[in-house]
C-alpha cells in the first residue's frame, strides 16, 4: 500500500521593499523559487506566500502606539505561526534594516517562531552595507529564537550580474530546505517547548500553562507573598 504524499512545506515570504517592483522582493523571490525546486528535487513540494510590508504600513504603526492588531496584520501573523519556513528580506538604510521590516517584527509575539527556518536577505545601493545582515538581522532573530541558516544573502547593484550571488542562492536554499526537511522545528517543540522562557498568552495566545499560583506572580499582580 502507497504511504500518503507528504505536506507541502508552508514557506511565507516576507518584503519590506517600498517600489514596484522591488529589488528587496527579487530578492526573496529567487530565493523561494530555488527552494521550490530543491525541495521538488526531494520529493517535496512548496506553498508560499507573500506578506509584502508597505500594504500594511499603517497597520504595523497601529499595533506599535496602541497594541492594536488589525485583521490584515492578523492573518500575516497567523501565516507566520503556521510557516514551515520564512524567508526574511528588507531594504538597507543608513547602514540599518528598514525601520518598516524591523517594526513589524518588534510586534511579534516572542514565541511564535521558535527555532523555525529562516533565510536572511536584504538589498542596498552599496555594497558598504553587505554587513547589516549578519550584524543587525541574525541578532534580532537570534533573540526570536529562530533558526537562520548559515548563509546569508545581500545584493548590492552590482551583484545582480555577478554569478556568485546565484551560488550563494543555490547554497542557501539547500540549507533552508534540508532544516524545513529535519523537521527541526516542530521537534523541538514536541521534546523542548516547557524549557523555554514563555510570557502568559504568548506563542499566539496558546501559551497559557504558566503557574501563576506563585510568589512572583502574585507580587506581580499587587499581591503579597505567602
Amino acid at each position: 500500500m502507497n504511504s500518503a504524499a507528504p505536506e507541502p512545506f508552508a514557506v511565507v515570504v516576507i518584503s519590506a521593499g517600498t517600489s514596484e517592483p522591488s529589488s528587496t522582493r527579487l530578492l526573496a523571490d529567487r530565493i523561494a523559487d530555488r527552494s521550490c525546486e530543491l525541495a521538488a528535487c526531494h520529493g517535496r513540494t512548496v506553498t508560499s506566500s507573500v506578506i509584502e510590508l508597505r500594504e500594511m504600513a499603517a497597520d504595523v504603526a497601529t499595533a506599535l502606539v496602541s497594541q492594536l492588531i488589525t485583521p490584515r496584520l492578523q492573518t500575516a501573523i497567523a501565516a507566520l505561526g503556521e510557516a514551515d519556513g520564512i524567508i526574511a528580506s528588507t531594504p538597507v538604510y543608513k547602514a540599518g534594516p528598514s525601520g518598516l521590516f524591523t517594526s513589524f517584527f518588534d510586534i511579534l509575539d516572542d514565541d511564535l517562531i521558535i527555532a523555525r527556518p529562516v533565510v536572511l536577505a536584504a538589498t542596498a545601493g552599496t555594497a558598504r552595507h553587505a554587513l547589516t545582515v549578519d550584524d543587525q538581522m541574525r541578532s534580532m532573530f537570534a533573540y526570536l529564537r529562530a533558526m537562520t541558516v548559515p548563509t546569508s544573502l545581500f545584493a548590492a547593484p552590482e551583484d545582480w550580474g555577478d554569478p556568485a550571488l546565484n551560488k550563494r542562492i543555490d547554497r542557501a536554499a539547500v540549507e533552508f530546505v534540508l532544516l524545513m526537511e529535519s523537521g527541526f522545528a516542530r521537534q523541538v517543540r514536541d521534546a523542548s517547548w516547557e524549557n523555554y522562557q514563555h510570557e502568559y498568552g504568548s506563542a499566539g495566545g496558546t501559551e497559557v500553562d504558566i503557574d501563576l499560583d506563585t510568589d512572583l506572580m502574585r507580587l506581580a499582580t499587587g499581591g503579597s507573598a505567602a
